[in-house]
């Protein structure tokens, strides 16, 4: 799995106290592997495989959506825990954990399915609108509660009632708010529901995945929810919950539809690489053993072969995955990868070409091809180099390991504006704005003052830092 540290645009707005509520799929997950709970990296995860497949499942229930225009992003965060949410109007998020506890596509789809219904819905923007009332009202009860305590301090131990009232009259109407905000997610939870049950319907898929999901939160937080006030809950209560959507997805004539076989093998091999790839290897090989003698589990124990430095053994299980699917273009990816990492990136350079033509030049593989071609240090792939990055970053314009990659390439041809505007793209992505503006700004005295470089640097040192990125 390429894992990139691209970008994730957050929301910005909305007060602390719902930002951890606010549409996301659960409250409750179960626990993970450690190795997964402890793994330090990138908030978002990058790989071509699991993005198309992601594309794949939510291309029809988009369409349905009245959203297919929109071009909405599924984005992997990197997080164990089973969750998925929306935080702006173009992306739905995805916790990897979402994907590997799913065991079947349609569960999976139904995730994206309710997710969907937020966005459809407009939830967001109306939280936003909501959010901004609460804070009118409470400003105002919080100014008449002000002023009662100040009256009542004017007036000495005689006014020790008046000033009570004012405490009453601030904490009263903050507690109504805060439940009629609550009131209004539970509103947009149910609807997300009753969308999601509506798009796969209406997409001849079944709704039982979905249902299945759910239902599995239900049976994990039934002691968390015990005792609980429904009425100070983001999320409507479990069991209701359960009920409620059993009672409208059975209604569905697609209840007991069955994924296709080659689609669950598909979601079967994203499921193996996602855990070798961030599971510890002791884990991976307790869910594949090897007994195992599936693709999948072949997968899986290929690549946690080569995380843990056993080259010559990964490619020749690699090459064996290979014989099995000679089309299959993420096998040579992951060859090229385990090759350009074991420090051979001359070798890796033909099984990442044929990964490149196999998949219609997915631009994250081009990367990766770039790499291995900068890698070798040979000044004759220089020239390539340039041209495939420049290619990839030109349709994957928020990784920043192309732009890296493609300043070096300029910097061994010589061409320091280009390597500067390239490193400044590159730490602009990451998030360092500082870096970003110093090398744009270098950059800029490099280029011919107006010329397309000149413009693009000077976009650089005039833009305000990427939401959530500090401005160092």
């Amino acid at each position: 799995m390429l894992l990139d540290p691209a970008r994730a645009k957050r929301s910005s707005g909305l007060t602390a106290i719902l930002v951890a509520a606010t549409l996301v799929l659960a409250q409750v997950a179960p626990v993970q592997p450690a190795r997964a709970q402890q793994h330090k990296g990138p908030p978002v995860l990058r790989d071509t495989e699991t993005e198309q497949l992601l594309r794949e499942y939510a291309r029809p229930i988009l369409k349905v959506a009245g959203l297919e225009k929109q071009n909405i992003q599924i984005v992997i965060i990197n997080d164990p825990t089973f969750n998925a949410f929306v935080a702006d109007g173009h992306r739905i998020f995805v916790n990897y954990g979402a994907i590997l506890e799913s065991e079947t596509p349609n569960q999976l789809i139904g995730v994206l399915a309710h997710e969907t219904g937020h966005l459809a819905g407009g939830h967001l923007a109306k939280l936003h609108q909501q959010l901004a009332q609460a804070q009118t009202q409470m400003i105002i009860a919080m100014l008449l509660g002000a002023g009662a305590l100040v009256a009542g301090a004017s007036q000495g131990a005689g006014g020790a009632g008046l000033a009570d009232a004012g405490a009453a009259a601030i904490a009263g109407p903050q507690e109504m708010i805060r439940r009629s905000l609550l009131s209004y997610q539970r509103q947009q939870e149910e609807s997300a529901d009753r969308a999601g049950v509506k798009f796969l319907t209406e997409t001849g898929q079944s709704p039982k995945g979905m249902y299945e999901t759910f239902k599995r939160f239900a049976d994990q937080s039934l002691f968390a929810a015990h005792g609980a006030d429904p009425y100070l809950q983001s999320h409507p209560m479990p069991a209701d919950r359960v009920a409620a959507l059993e009672g409208l997805a059975r209604q569905s004539p697609y209840w007991d539809k069955q994924d296709p076989p080659a689609l669950q093998f598909r979601h079967d091999m994203v499921r193996a690489k996602i855990a070798a790839f961030m599971e510890r290897q002791d884990t991976v090989y307790r869910r594949y053993p090897l007994s195992n003698t599936s693709l999948p589990a072949r997968y899986a124990r290929a690549i946690t072969t080569y995380l843990h430095g056993d080259l010559g053994n990964a490619v020749a299980q690699i090459d064996g995955l290979i014989q099995a699917q000679p089309n299959n273009p993420y096998f040579y990816e992951l060859k090229g990868q385990a090759l350009l990492e074991g420090g051979k990136p001359t070798e890796a350079i033909a099984p990442l070409h044929k990964a490149v033509a196999l998949s219609n030049n997915a631009p994250l593989i081009e990367m990766l091809l770039g790499q291995a071609l900068v890698a070798t240090d040979n000044k004759a792939y220089t020239d390539e180099a340039i041209t495939i990055l420049r290619a990839a970053v030109a349709r994957e314009t928020e990784a920043p390991l192309g732009y890296s990659q493609l300043a070096m390439a300029y910097g061994r041809k010589g061409d320091y504006a280009e390597a500067d505007l390239a490193s400044a793209q590159a730490a602009y992505l990451s998030g360092d704005s500082k870096t970003a503006r110093e090398l744009a700004s270098r950059a800029k005295t490099r280029f011919a003052v107006g010329s397309p470089g000149w413009v693009r640097a000077d976009d650089i040192v005039t833009a305000k830092p990427l939401p959530g990125h500090k401005n160092n």
